[in-house]
């Protein structure tokens, strides 16, 4: 699995998104204002953002990118990365 390759990297992610979630319940138990809140709400919307478009960087580079990979593997990675997508989107 091309995740297990950057693990320590996702790992270090994940641990900013938590923080950036923490910074979010700290924002609204002090009863900070609304531009506060929101400001806080969209850094954590950030980060989870930036964990996503790593581990879908890292799918494309070790799934389509990487020319020892045979057409038809690339292929169905390419409808899983695609329904992956929508998903996130969606």
């Amino acid at each position: 699995m091309h995740t297990a390759h950057h693990k320590k990297k996702l790992i270090a992610r994940v641990r900013r998104v938590r923080g950036q979630i923490e910074a979010v319940e700290r924002a609204l138990e002090d009863e900070r204002g609304c531009e506060a809140v929101v400001r806080t709400i969209a850094a954590a919307r950030g980060a989870i953002n930036a964990l996503a478009a790593e581990v879908l960087c890292d799918h494309l580079a070790d799934h389509l990118g990487a020319p020892r990979i045979p057409s038809r593997t690339r292929s169905a990675a390419a409808t899983e990365l695609a329904q992956v997508i929508r998903q996130f989107v969606g």
